[in-house]
């Protein structure tokens, strides 16, 4: 093989080895974009979720291969949040927060309201698994809440056990009615609830190692108001 062709193919290697190693470097960085670590704080917890909604919102949300993380999360979770959402299919508290899974754990029931089982759920979150910050997240256009409000001022009878819903989301938004924000009322509420529900989660607040707070998520827009 003559000078010239071996000096080609010298360069062609030299610029593949460079090409893969380039790729190589870049990979890394794709597969696993979120290399910040967990909230250490409740205020801290609570700062990346405004930041997350704030990426979402603006449709601007970090990349991320959900594969990089699978085998990782199959041995165990340390979600930093706690979400107590509503069961509305519009409302994805990953994707309006841009949290990876394992970020976020989410308890959810038509009006985000708190059950005994969700109650005990958030303990769990808080005692064992370590999450610094409960957020109720109600939303706007909440049907369970509109059929509250509806059933306050006109009583009727509601087939299957939604009656039963409404009666639990009576308590929060009876108080507010006349006052046009159903939805934050009853965020408030449940908040009020979850303060008040001893003994873990109170003492866990008292301590300085949890915040419980409400938030209210716009369908529209994509933007949580923070209560």
């Amino acid at each position: 093989m003559c000078g010239i062709c071996d000096g080609g193919v010298a360069r062609r290697g030299l610029m593949g080895g460079a090409l893969a190693a380039g790729l190589a470097a870049a990979l890394p960085a794709l597969a696993q974009p979120d290399s910040e670590p967990s909230p250490t704080t409740p205020e801290a917890a609570l700062q990346r979720l405004r930041e997350g909604n704030a990426r979402y919102a603006a449709n601007a949300p970090r990349q991320r291969d959900f594969s990089a993380r699978r085998a990782a999360l199959a041995a165990g979770q340390s979600p930093f949040a706690a979400v107590l959402g509503c069961a509305d299919s519009r409302v994805a508290p990953e994707l309006a927060f841009d949290q990876d899974p394992g970020d976020l754990f989410v308890v959810r029931v038509a009006g985000n309201f708190v059950t005994r089982e969700g109650l005990g759920s958030l303990e769990y979150g808080a005692r064992v698994l370590g999450t610094k910050v409960i957020l109720v997240l109600g939303h706007s256009s909440c049907g369970a809440v509109d059929a509250t409000v509806a059933a306050l001022r006109q009583p009727q009878a509601l087939p299957g056990h939604i009656g039963e819903l409404v009666e639990a989301l009576k308590p929060g938004i009876a108080p507010a009615l006349e006052q046009g924000d159903a939805v934050a009322a009853n965020v408030r509420y449940n908040v009020l609830r979850l303060l008040q529900s001893g003994p873990v989660l109170p003492e866990m607040v008292a301590a300085g190692q949890l915040r419980v707070a409400g938030g209210v998520y716009d369908l529209a827009t994509g933007q949580v108001r923070f209560l």
